[in-house]
């Protein structure tokens, strides 16, 4: 549970840094409509990063299986495009729920991708070796 709890939490600091990076083209709109309510603006990015892992691993785990032929004729690079539709689905998702990501485009949405994967991924490896300690324990 804690494991889940620290992914989603890396999830939510990655899609912030990626909204902060890509400000007018990539953004989060807050459940409530005070700009000032920084609360309801972090409850907004975990419920957002909870799309998105939902998401990644329920729709982005079938694709990766069913397009497998794809991903070995292309080299991987159309996991590219797979991670930008993706995005754009947690967009799709999150406003029909009245808040969350706002995605431009679909190329914003693959560059955008392709950001928090890069920040997840250098957040992962500098929270590894306290959370290998921890499971030690």
């Amino acid at each position: 549970m804690g494991r889940l709890l620290l992914r989603l939490l890396i999830s939510a600091l990655a899609l912030w840094l990626t909204t902060l990076i890509m400000s007018p083209h990539v953004s989060i709109k807050s459940y409530d409509a005070d700009p000032g309510n920084v609360f309801a603006y972090i409850v907004t990015l975990v419920l957002v990063a909870l799309i998105f892992g939902i998401v990644n691993g329920v729709i982005g785990g079938i694709i990766r299986v069913v397009a497998f032929p794809l991903y070995v004729l292309t080299l991987g690079l159309i996991s590219l495009v797979v991670n930008g539709l993706l995005l754009l689905l947690v967009a799709w998702i999150s406003s029909l729920l009245g808040f969350g990501l706002a995605v431009e485009s679909f190329w914003w949405g693959v560059l955008g991708a392709i950001i928090i994967g890069v920040i997840s991924w250098l957040i992962g490896i500098i929270v590894r070796p306290f959370t290998r300690s921890v499971e030690r324990r």
